[in-house]
C-alpha cells in the first residue's frame, strides 16, 4: 500500500469573513464547501480548493472568531505551499503587492522559485512556481486569471526537534523517497501520479520550542487513500505499529482516520470518495450551507448562532 500524497491541509483562523476574503478574493481559490465543524456546529468550516474539490489542492479551515494566535514552533506544520505555473511569479508578486500582503522576495527552493507570506491571521503560505507542467482544473471563475491560477497543494513543510522518526514513518510506512536535500531542510516526494500535494519538507530544528495551537496554523495534515477498504488496512496497519488511531469518521465528503506522528504532528488519512459533489451540484459549490443529515433537523437553531458572512460572490448569509 502506498500513500500517493495530501488529501487536505486544515487550518485554523479568526474571523470567517477576513478569512474567506483572503482564500477567495486574494489568492482567488473556490470556496468549495460551507458546512460547519462537525464537533462544534456553531462554528463553520470552510473548503478552499479547485475548480470541483479535487483532492490535493484542498485548503480548510476552522475559523473561530474568538480564537487567540498560536505560536509557530517545533511539533507543528511551519508553512502551506501551493502551486503555481512556472510563469507566474511576477503576476503574484504584483497582486500580492497590490492587495498590500507583505512577500518576501522570490527566492530558490530546489530549483523552483518561492513567494512566502503569512495570511491577516498569521498562517504562513508559500507559492511555488512548480518546474512541472501543470494541468489540473484551475478556478477560472474567481478573482485571478486562469493562466496565473493557484493549481493545487505544492506540498508542506514541517518543523521537528529531530528527523529520524518522521522520516522512518514516511518512508517505510507511507513510501515516500527522499528526494532532495539542503541544508537542514530534506524533501520527501509521494510514490504515484497525483498531480498535486506530493511533497512533504522536514525541517530540522533541535532545540526549538513546541509551537501552540491557535489562530494562524496548521491543525492537521490529510493524506489520502482512494476508497474505505484502502483506509481500513491503513488503519489496521498503523494500529499494528503501536500507534493510538481513532475510529473512522464521517465528515460527509470523506472518511477520516486520525493519528500523531511521532514529532507530534496530527496525520489524517482520508478517503477520496464521496467528494464535495456529493451533495450538491458542481456549479453550486459553496454558494449554500450544506449539514451533514444528522444536523439538518437543527439547521434553524445553527444558522441563527453562525457569524453573519458575504460570500464571495455578494451575496449575504
Amino acid at each position: 500500500m502506498k500513500i500517493t500524497g495530501l488529501h487536505h491541509v486544515t487550518a485554523i483562523a479568526g474571523s470567517p469573513q477576513r478569512n474567506l476574503d483572503f482564500y477567495a478574493g486574494v489568492l482567488g481559490l473556490r470556496l468549495v464547501k460551507r458546512t460547519v465543524n462537525f464537533d462544534d456546529p456553531g462554528s463553520y468550516h470552510f473548503y478552499f480548493g479547485d475548480a470541483v474539490g479535487t483532492p490535493g489542492t484542498i485548503l480548510t479551515f476552522f475559523p473561530w472568531p474568538s480564537a487567540r494566535r498560536g505560536v509557530r514552533g517545533a511539533g507543528e506544520v511551519e508553512a502551506t505551499a501551493f502551486a503555481i505555473p512556472a510563469a507566474s511569479t511576477a503576476y503574484w508578486l504584483k497582486r500580492l503587492h497590490d492587495h498590500k500582503v507583505s512577500v518576501e522576495s522570490a527566492t530558490l527552493r530546489f530549483g523552483e522559485e518561492v513567494l512566502r507570506f503569512a495570511d491577516p491571521d498569521g498562517l504562513i503560505i508559500e507559492l511555488i512556481a512548480s518546474k512541472k507542467i501543470l494541468g489540473g482544473n484551475p478556478f477560472s471563475g474567481g478573482s485571478v486569471p486562469e493562466a496565473h491560477a493557484i493549481r493545487g497543494l505544492h506540498g508542506v513543510t514541517a518543523t521537528l526537534g529531530k528527523r529520524d522518526d518522521s522520516a522512518r514513518l514516511l518512508t517505510e510506512l507511507f513510501g515516500y523517497r527522499v528526494a532532495q536535500e539542503s541544508g537542514n531542510r530534506a524533501r520527501f516526494s509521494a510514490p504515484g501520479n497525483a498531480d498535486f500535494g506530493k511533497e512533504i519538507d522536514l525541517l530540522i530544528a533541535p532545540g526549538l520550542s513546541q509551537g501552540r495551537p491557535g489562530a494562524g496554523t496548521v491543525h492537521h495534515i490529510a493524506f489520502r487513500v482512494a476508497t474505505a477498504s484502502e483506509q481500513l488496512d491503513w488503519q489496521r496497519r498503523i494500529s499494528d505499529l503501536g500507534y493510538r488511531v481513532s475510529p473512522v469518521m464521517d465528515r460527509t465528503y470523506f472518511q477520516s482516520i486520525y493519528f500523531r506522528e511521532p514529532g507530534g504532528i496530527l496525520f489524517e488519512i482520508a478517503t477520496d470518495v464521496p467528494g464535495f459533489t456529493s451533495d450538491e451540484a458542481e456549479s453550486e459549490l459553496g454558494t449554500n450551507l450544506r449539514l451533514p443529515s444528522w444536523m439538518e433537523r437543527s439547521r434553524a437553531r445553527i444558522e441563527a448562532v453562525l457569524p453573519a458572512i458575504t460570500l464571495p460572490n455578494g451575496v449575504n448569509s
